[in-house]
């Protein structure tokens, strides 16, 4: 399997049961995480009804409600959303593997999920609650929203967050792997790359040509390249190898949505930089952080340059 045919996949690509997009273990080599992306209007709804997976519904653009129903008690939820991704964090809402639901709102929305038996309490994250970090730094200085990480949730095996880039920066760099299971270095974990892109200026003019590029290559688990311009609505699987950079072309903001879980015992964020680029982070600690971050955040955010290996490398 090569890129083009199984890695990567252009948006609508992957379109079933209503959603605009579906990864699931119906892929041949992927199992340990799932996305589904999809497009609501007023008086519409989709189903997350899977059996053992827990999940995390993020709004990427409009405001959502959602009917929980767990142990034969119907809840419901509302998340405010936002107007966009480019907009700072949104509330975003952990469903326990022992849960239903129904989203019901208008705009876009993405599900990620991993499979588990184990059972943890559903729990909303307000966009206030969202750690807001901000890495690298001078032309490699990004946005991260950290609402679904070990530090940030009480999960089974998913780890959720989402990256801004700045127009004309790079980030998911040094490219970088978690691949293999070192204890206290490096973790195996499967990664999913969902990407929006927009004009920086906002407007809508041209708005659909916006875009950004995305690299994987091979690393000693397995044979993967990805070269490929990434637009709105497409996705990156990254089941092995080193994966980065992902860069905002000029004059477009980049967008991405990381999912990643893995067959290890421990749920750890663990990298290992390409030992070829890895000497980019000395020149790190020199530069300031780009003046156009943070993008709207909301919460705390706090700087990282020197070492980014403790929230998990360098998304």
């Amino acid at each position: 399997m090569n890129d083009e045919t199984g890695w990567f996949h252009r948006r609508g690509a992957l379109a079933g049961e209503g959603w605009e997009s579906v990864v699931d273990d119906g892929i041949p080599g992927w199992q340990h995480t799932g996305l589904r992306i999809g497009v609501l209007e007023e008086g519409t709804a989709l189903a997350v009804d899977e059996g053992g997976q827990e999940r995390i519904v993020v709004p990427l653009a409009g405001s959502f409600t959602v009917e929980v129903t767990e142990q034969g008690v119907v809840s419901t939820i509302e998340l405010a959303g936002r107007r966009s991704v480019f907009d700072g964090p949104t509330d975003v809402l952990y469903l326990s593997a022992d849960a239903t639901a129904t989203v019901r709102g208008s705009g876009r929305v993405a599900v990620a999920s991993s499979p588990t038996t184990e059972i943890r309490p559903t729990r909303r994250i307000a966009a206030s609650e969202t750690p807001v970090e901000l890495r690298g730094a001078g032309p490699s200085s990004r946005q991260v929203h950290n609402f679904g990480t070990p530090q940030a949730l009480d999960a089974a095996r998913l780890i959720v967050c989402e990256v801004i880039t700045p127009a004309g920066n790079w980030s998911s760099y040094p490219p970088h792997k978690h691949d293999e299971h070192v204890p206290g270095h490096e973790s195996r974990l499967e990664e999913i790359y969902y990407f929006e892109a927009a004009r920086a200026d906002r407007s809508a003019q041209g708005a659909d040509a916006a875009f950004g590029l995305f690299s994987t290559y091979s690393s000693p688990a397995g044979d993967i390249e990805i070269d490929a311009m990434v637009r709105t609505g497409d996705i990156a699987l990254v089941p092995y190898g080193y994966h980065g950079p992902a860069v905002a072309a000029p004059g477009y903001d980049l967008y991405y949505l990381n999912v990643m879980a893995g067959p290890d015992p421990e749920r750890e964020w663990l990298i290992a930089d390409d030992p070829a680029h890895a000497w980019v982070r000395d020149a790190w600690a020199s530069q300031p952080i780009d003046p156009r971050l943070p993008f709207a955040a909301a919460g705390p955010h706090g700087h990282d340059n020197d070492d980014e290996h403790d929230e998990g490398g360098p998304r």
